[in-house]
Parts: C-alpha cells; sequence; structure tokens
C-alpha cells in the first residue's frame, strides 16, 4: 500500500512543488491553510503531515495538535523558512518527529519521511503487542468458572492496582506465573518490564548475581558488569518463582530491598534505588520453613503482605472441559489439524482423574492428544491406564449401568475386557448399536470402530 502524505503550505509554488517531488512515491494530498488541512485529516487518514509553521490564520503547531489528537496518528513534520531553536523544541514537544528548514531538500526529506514510517510501523506493532498481552495475560483470560478460582481473581481484581507485595502458594503446574502475569497486566505498570526469575533452577551464586547483578571483578569470572534482574525490572514487575529455595544471604538481600526499596550489586556498597513490584511464589509451605529456621520470618512477613492461594486442578473438576477446550484449540491451529472431539465418556474419566502435575499436566495431555489423532474423536479406551486408575493391562468399566467380568474372576487383557464390555451392552440393548454406544459412554462411530478392531464380527454370533 502505498503510504499517504498531507503537505500543508499557504504557498502554492511550495505546495505543488513538494507534491511534484513525492508524487513517485507516495500518494500526496495538499492543503492552503490549517483550516482546510482540519477538514482533511477528519474526513481521511495519513501516515504522514508535512506542515508549515507560519501561516495566515492557524499555525503549523496547530495542525501538529490536530493531527496528534486523531485515533489514527501520522508521523508530523515541521517546516519553516524563520528556523530557531525554540521553534524546533516546541514542535518537537508536541510530537514532531522532524524539524526542516526551507528551501526543503528533497532527497534529506525523503530519507526523514522514511524513517518516520517506519518509526510509526513499530509504534503500531508495539501497540499491537500490548493488545495481545492484555488479551492472553488478562484476569478475564484466566479458564475457569469454578467457585475456588472465581474467589482468587476477585481478589486479584483488588491488589492488581496496588502497589502490595504479593505471595502466590500453590501446586507445581498451578498456573501461579500465569496470575503473576495477569496481575502485572492489569496494574499501571503494564507497559513496563514483567522479569520472571525461577529461584530453583540456579545456584545460590548465581541466583544472587542474577538478581542483584555485579560489578567487575566481583567475583572470578566477573569480567565486565552486569544490570540483574531487579533493575531490568524497573517501573515494572519482578515475579520470584519457588522463592522458599533462596539462600540466607539471598534473603537478607531481598530484605533489605523490600524494606529500603534500593538493591547493592554484588560487590558493590553502591544503593541502587529502584521502583519495582515484587510478587513471589512458592510450591513449598514457608510458614514451616520458618518454624524449621530455614527462612527468615521477616523477610516471610514481609512477602506475605497479600497471599494468594492457587487451587490444584483435582479441587477444581468443573474447570477441566474449559481446559481441554482450551488448549485443544490451541494446539489444533498451531498444528493446523481439526479439533479433537472428546467424548462423554472420557470426559468422565478425565475429571475422576487426580492431574498430580496439574494444569502443566493437563496442557502437555492436550498437545500429545492433538498430534497424535490428528482430529477425530477421544474416548475413554483410548486413554492410558493411570486415566483410569487402573494398572497396565486392566481396563476399567465404562461410566455406564453395567459391568462385564471374567468367570471366576480370572484376569484379562484389554483386549478381552473390552470385548467382553462390547458384547455385554449389546446385549442389554438387544443388538441396538445406538443404545450400547449410550450405555457405554462413548459415540456410535467409536463403538463401530470398536467392533471393526476388536470383534471382528464375533459379538453378534
Amino acid at each position: 500500500m502505498v503510504p499517504s502524505v498531507l503537505i500543508v503550505d499557504d504557498e502554492k509554488h511550495t505546495r505543488e512543488g513538494l507534491q511534484q517531488a513525492l508524487a513517485e512515491h507516495y500518494d500526496v494530498t495538499t492543503a492552503a491553510s490549517a483550516d482546510e488541512a482540519f477538514n482533511l485529516l477528519e474526513a481521511d487518514t495519513f501516515d504522514v503531515v508535512l506542515t508549515d509553521l507560519r501561516m495566515p490564520g492557524k499555525s503549523g503547531l496547530k495542525v501538529i495538535d490536530k493531527a496528534l489528537g486523531l485515533a489514527h496518528r501520522p508521523a508530523v513534520l515541521m517546516m519553516t523558512a524563520y528556523g530557531n531553536i525554540d521553534t524546533a523544541v516546541e514542535a518537537m514537544k508536541r510530537g514532531a518527529v522532524d524539524f526542516l528548514t526551507k528551501p526543503v531538500n528533497i532527497e534529506r526529506l525523503e530519507v526523514i519521511i522514511q524513517r518516520a514510517l517506519k518509526t510509526k510501523t513499530l509504534e503500531v506493532e508495539v501497540k499491537q503487542l500490548h493488545e495481545r498481552l492484555d488479551e492472553k495475560f488478562s484476569i478475564e483470560g484466566v479458564i475457569g468458572a469454578s467457585q475456588k478460582l472465581k474467589d482468587v481473581l476477585a481478589k486479584m481484581r483488588l491488589v492488581a492496582p496496588s502497589r502490595a507485595t504479593i505471595l502466590i502458594e500453590g501446586e507445581s503446574g498451578t498456573g501461579k506465573e500465569l496470575i503473576a502475569q495477569a496481575i502485572h497486566q492489569a496494574s499501571a505498570r503494564a507497559r513496563a518490564p514483567f522479569i520472571a526469575v525461577h529461584c530453583a533452577a540456579l545456584s545460590d551464586n548465581l541466583l544472587e548475581s542474577e538478581i542483584f547483578g555485579h560489578e567487575r571483578g566481583s567475583f572470578t569470572g566477573a569480567t565486565e558488569r552486569r544490570v540483574g534482574r531487579f533493575e531490568s525490572a524497573d517501573g515494572g514487575t519482578l515475579f520470584l518463582d519457588e522463592i522458599g529455595e533462596i539462600s540466607p544471604s539471598t534473603q537478607v538481600k531481598l530484605l533489605r530491598f523490600l524494606e529500603t526499596k534500593a538493591i547493592e550489586r554484588v560487590g558493590s556498597s553502591k544503593p541502587i534505588n529502584l521502583d519495582v513490584r515484587l510478587v513471589a511464589a512458592t510450591n513449598r509451605n514457608l510458614e514451616q520453613l520458618v518454624r524449621d529456621g530455614k527462612f527468615r520470618d521477616d523477610l516471610f512477613f514481609r512477602l506475605n503482605v497479600v497471599r494468594l492461594v492457587m487451587p490444584p486442578l483435582r479441587a477444581r473438576t468443573e474447570d477441566i472441559p474449559l481446559l481441554l477446550a482450551h488448549f485443544i484449540k490451541i494446539f489444533s491451529d498451531e498444528n493446523a489439524v481439526p479439533p479433537l472431539t472428546v467424548e462423554s465418556g472420557a470426559l468422565r474419566t478425565l475429571q475422576a482423574y487426580p492431574w498430580p502435575g496439574n494444569i502443566r499436566e493437563l496442557r502437555n495431555f492436550c498437545e500429545n492428544a492433538v498430534v497424535m489423532r490428528r482430529g477425530g474423536s477421544l474416548s475413554e479406551y483410548d486413554l492410558e491406564s493411570k486415566f483410569r486408575g487402573q494398572p497396565d493391562g486392566v481396563v476399567a468399566s465404562p461410566a455406564g449401568a453395567f459391568t462385564a467380568t471374567a468367570p471366576g474372576g480370572t484376569s484379562l487383557s484389554i483386549e478381552d475386557n473390552e470385548k467382553r464390555l462390547l458384547r455385554e451392552a449389546l446385549h442389554q440393548s438387544r443388538g441396538n448399536r445406538t443404545k450400547a454406544a449410550e450405555l457405554m459412554g462413548i459415540s456410535r462411530r467409536t463403538l463401530h470402530r470398536k467392533l471393526a478392531q476388536l470383534l471382528e464380527g464375533d459379538v453378534t454370533d
């Protein structure tokens, strides 16, 4: 698409000369006054506005104000024959991206326009990125409708706009980092950095340097100054995951920051004042660690200003269908395959499974199912034995109103169990395959597939 340029100048020969010079590469419109420019700006959108400073009536500074007050903000350039430093400063203060003096050098003008267009494109991309982040990590975007999750989200909405330090507790895989990111996006710090550090992944020395930074020569291998995560998060949020794993020396430095809002790099005694909101998370019982003498009580009290407790997935089973649908859509889109259908029997089985890995385990399950099955449906018979709460080689009865057992209680293989279940379903339904599928909690299509794969025509013999 050809970039559009609006030229505003009361001198006819200047307008027409600039239009002729730029017409080969741009869609150029001209205006002879600020008022005419206002009408054009309201009627159409422009990528660049090039305006004279001194004109009869309203000045070019008013054109700048009008252009930059629009929803679709163009890049604005100022030009004048009366150029001086004060005029340039005033134009820049109002939002002009550059300043040219008359007579305008066309080659320089084209370079400035290209640079302004690149800057404008970058601004649009940054804005779109922020909008996607706001959508992805919004509190409203957290998946689930259970009361336990609603209670957490209600507290998040209250504390997000504040400056309070937050402690998030919960088992591994419950989404603590997602919650921290959502709090950040809902705060006034959303346009500033969100920096995450996983404390358990680093040794004590490396963690201290990673968080607080270090000076050159402060330890062996410190060949240059390093800015730590605290400084990188200035104005934003620092998320410290698994904070129960940090060493006593790091605990002291962290406590000092919470008390003074200042840090010191490793190897330096010079304090650096920072504006950083701290959100910490742990899958351990910090109060028990305090009682055991492994975590400072004063640090615990500083961290525990607001406590959020993430429920495990087994405590919010009503959210499992929503999470399954969410992750299946994500991975289906990523892999360009049809969405996977989860049959009612499989859904009941998945809701009964305790999910020791919580949402992280569910997410991995969905990715595997989407990639391996590539569309179609997922029945309870397609699930691994661990989901049915049975050891390998044993098939649980479906969640219907009947069971099938071997004579004398002898052990059966998966194939034998499924054959007996299918025979019993067909017997109880008097051969009606639709009713047999309903009894087993599977679709009629899956029943036909099982009949073809396992029974080879001998069920109805």
